[in-house]
């Protein structure tokens, strides 16, 4: 099987056979926080400096593909190769028509976006993410562009990925402050997940937002306090659209926070939406990450359909490639999400992988 279901089989089922043959509409929302640039919280660029631009370095090249002179290259990595491989290769070949939206960055993409008008966030640990009135602005723009995506994806689905730095560790506080106990499940682009200092920032930022007790928090105001832009975003669009049309929140431990999110803001707020048309999408390397326990988050969440692509690198040319097989990198711009995509057109993961490498080949002569 090129897609594995890892929780709730018979919803996941149900939804893959709904969905099977369509083509998605896929929104890749953007956004930063400074969690990111605490020494040693992530892969995604060798230092807190290049992490500043692996955002603006990734939409880029989801838009254009390899350019001779990029405005902003391709962070390096200490391993591995970015996911936004995965994704271009797959809404290139594929012709999955894509939207890239500025929840909150640093530094404006150069490529065409739709921006929010959100802001970054500060560090989480400050307890302070983000201004209230910030987060009400960014859940309305995702109430809306859900509803718009999801006219222009009438009887298909939208995939919904996500580039945020430091993300997991703003998706953990999140989960512990709805009450979920996500200590040393979540994942990260280290090989091993660094659970003690994501926890320690976590804890840190919860204890200075001083919140009411988990079952009387305004998720909202939860966001604000410990969140960062695209979480909120992503629970708008998700809420609106799952009203009309099926969701593939493509990602891992941000994307099950979100799903959490869209939850808690639901039943909080008493808004209508549909978390049958609701399902998380990752890559395997994170739903089998032996450093993170994400299929028992999923089940500590409830209710919520984990599938993940098949795909493997073991036997790519590309040693970049096979070190997601030792668990860099992982995840990230929707790449799970695409290649399960991919599969729902009728690749295989064998079909997928050439066509990566062909897509490594082309960046690999413009490089050198």
């Amino acid at each position: 099987m090129s897609v594995r279901i890892y929780t709730q089989p018979q919803s996941a089922n149900q939804w893959l056979q709904q969905y099977r043959g369509s083509q998605p509409i896929f929104a890749c929302v953007l956004g930063f926080t400074e969690t990111g640039l605490i020494p040693g919280i992530s892969a995604a660029g060798a230092t807190p400096e290049d992490r500043k631009y692996t955002c603006v370095a990734d939409a880029e090249f989801l838009y254009n593909g390899p350019q001779l002179t990029p405005q902003f290259p391709l962070p390096p990595l200490s391993a591995g190769a970015s996911p936004v491989l995965i994704s271009r290769t797959v809404v290139d070949d594929l012709q999955i028509p894509f939207h890239l939206f500025n929840a909150g960055l640093p530094i404006v993409p150069t490529v065409p976006h739709i921006d929010l008008g959100g802001v970054p966030a500060n560090c989480l640990s400050s307890g302070h993410a983000l201004d209230l009135i910030t987060v009400k602005h960014l859940f309305e723009q995702g109430l809306i562009w859900g509803e718009r995506l999801a006219r222009q994806a009438t009887g298909r689905y939208i995939l919904i990925g996500e580039c945020v730095v430091g993300g997991t560790t703003t998706a953990l506080a999140i989960l512990l402050g709805l009450g979920f106990a996500a200590q040393n499940k979540v994942n990260s682009s280290h090989p091993d997940c660094n659970h003690t200092q994501k926890l320690a920032i976590a804890m840190a930022g919860l204890q200075a937002a001083n919140l009411p007790g988990v079952e009387n928090v305004d998720p909202l105001q939860l966001v604000a306090a410990v969140g960062d832009p695209m979480q909120i975003v992503v629970a708008g669009m998700t809420i609106a659209a799952s009203r009309t049309v099926g969701v593939l929140l493509a990602g891992g431990t941000q994307m099950l926070a979100v799903y959490s999110l869209s939850q808690a803001i639901a039943d909080y707020f008493e808004l209508d939406w549909h978390p049958q048309q609701v399902v998380v999408g990752t890559t395997r390397w994170v739903a089998e990450d032996p450093t993170g326990d994400t299929v028992g988050l999923a089940q500590e969440i409830g209710g919520v359909p984990l599938l993940a692509t098949s795909l493997n690198f073991s036997t790519s040319r590309y040693a970049q490639l096979r070190a997601y097989e030792q668990g860099y990198v992982k995840e990230g711009v929707g790449a799970g999400g695409c290649a399960i995509a991919a599969h729902l057109l009728g690749w295989n993961t064998d079909q997928l992988l050439q066509a990566i490498e062909a897509l490594a080949d082309q960046y690999h002569k413009i490089r050198n």
